[in-house]
């Protein structure tokens, strides 16, 4: 059992966190709490989850169902280390669209799988040879850019849901806020769930819910599932994503690290190749790509939960409602006001986490590199730079990744060669440098002057 991640160890006595504490990977609240905090995850991921087959046309039951069976594989192969729900990926939005152009779905499906096995090819690299080279490509200015650049550049989405429905939003958002310092306990851990069943009441009362579709689908029924085709031209294509999940599975792993205090380089291999086998899988069944959910990161950072019992639940729930088109479309009901209100908490936390790698790990941004590094990964991504190649349209998170990548690497290499940089990287031990030049500087003119 404890090979496959499923042994947890209760957390004090299974009903409270106390201050400062967290629930450990390894551990688990009460089974009634531990459900209460799975469905909450399975509330965080659904609105992104359903967007990406909406956009693409893809069946949005199937990408759900391959969402829970990626979520419960990943548990697997990560061994219950690194608590994690995989949902649909936003960065195959594009290729997607575009090589279903040329050879409709089933060419998009055999580049979905294409992108997971490269992904899981990478993972392979990494738990053979060493996160090391991952940690020297990747260092702390990087990983905490890419992680903030994630959340800021939602945050567009979050202002248009807010937009739709400002009086719900606001309600919403409110309920998040006060639920987390009105109540002790786990139902001020559970703030966003609370402030969505409140802000959903009060769409109700407002008129903003409409059960039409919900009125017409069936109770249960199956996804619809289709095979892939592979084609030599979507290499261009799907290649290009991999970077992409690369640098939004090291963001969540390192995130979660930081937050759980421990360190998880040894299992940032089995972390990639799980999400890579889950995106294989979804490609060969008709679902869009999986990744590590942002989402996600923003509920256990509110809750302190990073139980993977928790994703257990979750997991096996949003399966159970992939049969249930009628109880799909009763979720999608859940309108913009609500969804705006709630991901402006959500989004903002995940921005926050990659300020907070940067302040754990010391980052020192007197350093012209790590400033430079930082400052255009994030304009980049929150203002969602684009740059188009053809059919295949690269956006902010992209963008945003690979510029902290070049930036960093680049400079640095120049820096070196040219001996112009002094700043150390990270901030040393003491006052900084400029404090005590301040304070020399203050005393010289304090003393007394010879005569």
């Amino acid at each position: 059992m404890s090979m496959l991640g499923i042994k947890w160890k209760l957390h004090g006595t299974g009903k409270s966190i106390k201050p400062g504490h967290v629930v450990a990977p390894d551990e688990r609240l009460a089974w009634p709490l531990t459900i209460g905090v799975g469905m909450q995850h399975v509330v965080a991921m659904f609105g992104a989850t359903f967007l990406v087959p909406i956009i693409t046309g893809m069946p949005p039951a199937t990408t759900l169902f391959f969402s829970g069976i990626g979520t419960l594989l990943f548990l697997v192969i990560t061994k219950g280390r690194v608590p994690s729900y995989l949902g649909s990926s936003f960065a195959f939005i594009a290729p997607i669209m575009a090589s279903q152009q040329q050879f409709g779905v089933p060419g998009a499906l055999g580049g979905v799988v294409l992108a997971g096995a490269v992904l899981a090819l990478v993972g392979a690299i990494v738990q053979k040879f060493g996160a090391g080279w991952i940690n020297r490509l990747m260092p702390p200015i990087v990983t905490g850019a890419i992680v903030a650049l994630i959340g800021l550049n939602l945050a567009p989405a979050a202002k248009n849901n807010f937009d739709a429905a400002p009086v719900t939003a606001v309600i919403t958002l409110a309920t998040i806020i006060l639920v987390s310092v009105l109540f002790r306990g786990i139902l001020g851990r559970l703030g966003i769930l609370v402030g969505v069943v409140v802000g959903y009441l009060v769409a109700m009362l407002r008129g903003e819910v409409s059960y039409d579709k919900m009125d017409a689908a069936a109770w249960v029924g199956l996804p619809q599932f289709q095979a892939p085709e592979f084609h030599l031209g979507i290499l261009g294509l799907f290649v290009p994503v991999v970077l992409v999940l690369v640098a939004e599975n090291i963001g969540h792993v390192k995130s979660v690290a930081a937050m759980t205090g421990q360190n998880l380089d040894g299992v940032s291999g089995r972390a990639l190749m799980a999400d890579g086998a889950a995106t294989v899988l979804a490609g060969f069944g008709g679902g869009s790509g999986t990744t590590t959910y942002a989402e996600n990161i923003g509920v256990m950072a509110a809750t302190k939960v990073y139980s993977t019992a928790a994703y257990w639940v979750a997991g096996i729930f949003a399966i159970l409602l992939s049969f249930s088109p009628k109880f799909g479309e009763l979720i999608a009901t859940v309108p913009p006001g609500v969804l705006g209100g709630a991901a402006t908490m959500l989004y903002g936390m995940i921005g926050i986490l990659g300020v907070k790698i940067w302040v754990q790990n010391k980052v020192n941004f007197s350093n012209p590199v790590n400033l430079t590094t930082a400052a255009v990964a994030l304009i980049i991504g929150i203002a969602d730079y684009t740059w188009t190649i053809g059919e295949l349209k690269f956006t902010g998170i992209a963008l945003g990744s690979a510029a902290a990548l070049v930036i960093y690497h680049g400079m640095k290499a120049i820096a070196k060669a040219r001996g112009t940089v002094a700043e150390p990287e990270t901030e040393q031990p003491g006052l900084p440098p400029a404090t005590k030049a301040a304070i020399n500087a203050a005393a010289k003119k304090r003393a007394p002057k010879k005569r």
